[in-house]
């Protein structure tokens, strides 16, 4: 059941609709699909069925599609021989097609280049003899390290294999990239205190531990061409730490992401649990909209976007409504950020951006768990 009113649902079908630019890039309207780790790519190749997926979504309407997260061509960088790679001839030609599919629906597509880090144990696929390395070789909540603190010959293989996947992706027909730096994987260990204490030059203060994000935002732009869109996401919140917190204030956020602007972050993906949660205290904006403020690039924001509950309590069949999106529309009105990344309602329903384009919330279904279990 939907609580949008029909003034609601014409409001957005109007704001959304609207077009807008990262880089070079002409998005043709405001909905993005969000990131989604789905593991249907056995040996790291996407298949038909994952062609047909994006595909399908990108005819139904969605302006940016930002696939699943793929792990870039370092030993250590996955955990899953099902989630899909970006590199290795087989898998970039199943890229490719994907590309082709989205363009062909009227999309646009930017892959995650994704390396997890510490997330990883040892002896999992796709490479079972690779160790689990970090920045001090520690697991989130973890007292004393279990895995490798990257060597600088470590860091200058992943930010180099990082570079090579963009080069790749932007050879193979996709219109930009989103580097993953957030949510406790490894470049988002390289930020927060809790897995970075190194005493070199990529640890100790904030502004030190974006080095290594910074270097590879530098060597992913030195790769592409100068129009090409290079996207980069971050958060606070890290999985099993919901709570942590790399920015107290809008200073230290500056501090974060000033570097990385300046190495050549063309827009910002800010990932959040609620979009409609304020980031800092004394204002209303979120944290898509605090990075809007403080860099003046273009911001995707996220998290729960036309849902009523946490993602959790959806298991339990709480909190399951599609829920109305008026504040989201103001936030959009004011340019508190530029595009609106959507996750769990786009596995819902690959239809749900055509409809919400077109004023049809009475179509939309409530958040079914069962989603996450199939292709389609």
């Amino acid at each position: 059941m939907t609580a949008t009113s029909p003034d609601t649902a014409a409001r957005a079908a109007e704001i959304l609709s609207r077009p807008t630019a990262i880089n070079g890039l002409t998005v043709p309207n405001r909905i993005a699909m969000a990131p989604m780790t789905r593991m249907f790519s056995p040996g790291g190749v996407p298949g038909e069925d994952v062609v047909a997926y994006y595909g399908r979504r990108a005819a139904a309407g969605v302006g940016l599609i930002v696939t699943e997260g793929t792990y870039v061509g370092h030993p250590s960088a996955g955990q899953s021989d099902s989630v899909p790679r970006f590199h290795g001839e087989e898998q970039l030609a199943g890229w490719a097609k994907v590309a082709e599919a989205v363009h062909a629906g009227g999309g646009t597509i930017v892959p995650q280049l994704w390396h997890i880090g510490m997330v990883r144990s040892q002896g999992e696929p796709p490479f079972p003899e690779a160790p689990a390395v970090g920045p001090s070789g520690l697991r989130i909540g973890a007292a004393e390290p279990t895995g490798k603190a990257m060597t600088q010959q470590d860091i200058d293989a992943v930010v180099a294999a990082f570079a090579q996947a963009a080069a790749d992706a932007e050879r193979i027909g996709f219109d930009g990239v989103e580097i993953h730096g957030a949510h406790g994987y490894l470049v988002d260990q390289f930020l927060w205190a809790g897995t970075n204490r190194r005493t070199d030059a990529y640890g100790g203060d904030l502004v030190a531990r974006t080095r290594f994000a910074a270097e590879i935002v530098a060597a992913v732009r030195e790769r592409v061409s100068a129009a090409f869109p290079v996207i980069f996401r971050f958060s606070q919140w890290k999985m099993d730490a919901y709570d942590a917190r790399l920015a107290e204030t809008p200073e230290e956020l500056d501090a974060l992401l000033a570097p990385l602007a300046a190495a050549g972050v063309d827009a910002f993906h800010a990932s959040t649990r609620r979009y409609w949660r304020p980031e800092f205290d004394g204002s209303d904006l979120n944290l898509a909209g605090w990075t809007k403020k403080l860099t003046g690039k273009p911001v995707i924001t996220v998290g729960s976007v036309g849902l009523d509950g946490e993602f959790g309590k959806a298991f339990q069949g709480q909190g399951s409504a599609v829920a109305d999106l008026g504040d989201l529309l103001d936030r959009l009105e004011r340019e508190e950020f530029d595009l609106v990344a959507v996750g769990r309602a786009l596995l819902q329903d690959p239809e749900w951006a055509k409809k919400v384009l077109a004023g049809r919330f009475d179509e939309l279904a409530a958040f079914d768990p069962a989603a996450l279990k199939t292709l389609s």
